[in-house]
């Protein structure tokens, strides 16, 4: 049996995603506590963070056993298959955590050589769920973007894009207090020169929220690659130009998404 195409591969993306997604929400309770943390202090896991990985390896486990998985909590398990699934169990779980409505589940399949990385892997398919929202983000290669809420499915394609004057910009911050200084360095510099910028705090929504024109662009650097693989495809295939700040592949040195129009001019102002 030979691999299965992009578009089974996206079902099966919605499919987990969908699951965790309802796992999450359902099994909030009013106070959620801080059960470790990551990088940093401010860098928090939930026990529903690891409640919703658990129910993705197991679910993908069951349907694809050759697959590898790469995911925020439990790191990487190798497969056989030559493809592996890429998931963050809960993208913005200090909003979770405070009880923000801005949180998802993201679930991306990649196809690649060893240990999956963003410079060498091929993104095959992802979902993005937003469970607070109702609304489920997901993408097949070459094949489109779309989106489904209580409204039915439709594609998504994102506009070449404003001047930067009248761009609305979202980003993001890192948890190590050295990087949130650089970080604020360069709002300080580019706030002038753009509409607005927004922090939602969730780098999938963020992408997809470019995908489907709520924003006009998305930046961050320090992004790991279960922020951004399943966000990245959605974007990419609704017609939005993902880069590094470097104009290469995005991961290590950066994130920018934006139209085919104000990515460049928006990529020299972050230089």
């Amino acid at each position: 049996m030979g691999e299965p195409t992009p578009e089974q591969l996206r079902l099966l993306a919605v499919e987990v995603a969908t699951a965790a997604g309802d796992l999450v929400s359902r099994g909030r309770p009013d106070r959620v506590e801080v059960a470790a943390t990551k990088s940093s202090p401010t860098d928090v896991v939930t026990a529903m963070d690891t409640a919703s990985e658990q129910l993705l390896r197991e679910r993908l486990r069951a349907a694809r056993p050759a697959d590898g998985l790469l995911g925020e909590e439990e790191g990487h398990e190798p497969g056989s298959s030559g493809l592996t699934w890429v998931v963050d169990p809960i993208d913005g779980t200090v909003n979770y955590l405070y009880g923000l409505r801005s949180y998802a589940v993201s679930v991306a399949v990649v196809r690649s050589d060893g240990a999956p990385h963003p410079s060498t892997w091929t993104v095959l398919a992802g979902a993005v769920v937003d469970p607070s929202g109702g609304e489920t983000w997901s993408a097949a290669r070459g094949c489109g973007a779309w989106l489904t809420d209580a409204r039915g499915t439709r594609a998504l394609s994102v506009p070449s894009g404003p001047e930067l004057g009248q761009a609305l910009v979202a980003t993001g911050f890192g948890y190590d207090a050295r990087r949130r200084a650089e970080q604020a360095a360069v709002v300080a510099r580019l706030l002038p020169r753009v509409r607005d910028l927004r922090r939602i705090g969730t780098a999938s929504l963020d992408l997809c929220s470019v995908a489907a024109g709520r924003v006009d662009a998305y930046y961050e650097r320090g992004l790991n690659p279960w922020d951004f693989a399943a966000g990245w495809l959605v974007a990419s295939e609704a017609g939005a130009v993902v880069t590094d700040f470097a104009g290469g592949p995005a991961g290590d040195h950066g994130l920018l998404a934006a139209g085919r129009g104000l990515h460049p001019v928006l990529l020299e102002a972050l230089r």
